[in-house]
């Protein structure tokens, strides 16, 4: 869980920036005190919505806490090259990002490639910005506000990210690449 130590350290150092407490940071967050506790000891690796909050909430763009190096234009990641960054599992779902940016410092998306499997909780999101999706592999349920669809292979969704959604495989695994862009 090296990259879970490396966001913990991360949002902890902007936290205290700020001088916020852990208690504000959850407030300000709209998550749980025990989610903010678990990220910054390096317990758990939230999933990329949950992370946008928390980037939101200290003023940082979400590359913030997956960076820590630089790259030149344009950035490029061979499928071959692509390294998992994070891994999210348990009570969050079970998702494994690999950053496609990773290294543009001053980029306003966040491109990634995520494999996903069974998820029970199917727990919503809500944060501001946009986010596209296309399906790779398996099938992938998009659940938006009340709306319920399954995109299989060379599907895509564009929606905005405001709006309670939740993104997951249907039907065993599956691969999606994701941009999320999330205003700073």
């Amino acid at each position: 869980m090296a990259e879970a130590n490396k966001l913990g350290v991360r949002v902890s150092k902007y936290r205290e920036q700020l001088g916020l407490t852990q208690e504000q940071l959850a407030v300000n967050s709209g998550l749980e005190l025990a989610l903010i506790k678990d990220v910054e000891e390096g317990r758990t690796y939230p999933p990329v919505g949950l992370l946008i909050k928390i980037s939101r909430a200290l003023g940082q763009r979400l590359g913030t806490f997956m960076d820590d190096q630089f790259k030149p234009d344009p950035v490029i990641v061979r499928k071959a090259s692509r390294v998992e960054e994070a891994s999210s599992k348990g009570d969050f779902g079970n998702y494994q990002y690999f950053p496609l940016g990773k290294g543009k410092t001053d980029r306003h998306m966040e491109p990634l490639f995520i494999r996903m499997d069974s998820d029970e909780s199917h727990e919503f999101s809500i944060h501001e910005g946009e986010e596209f999706i296309i399906v790779v592999s398996g099938k992938v349920i998009v659940k938006y506000g009340k709306q319920e669809t399954i995109l299989e292979e060379g599907d895509s969704a564009y929606y905005n990210s405001v709006v309670p959604h939740y993104i997951g495989c249907y039907e065993g695994p599956a691969e999606i690449y994701a941009v999320l862009y999330t205003p700073v």
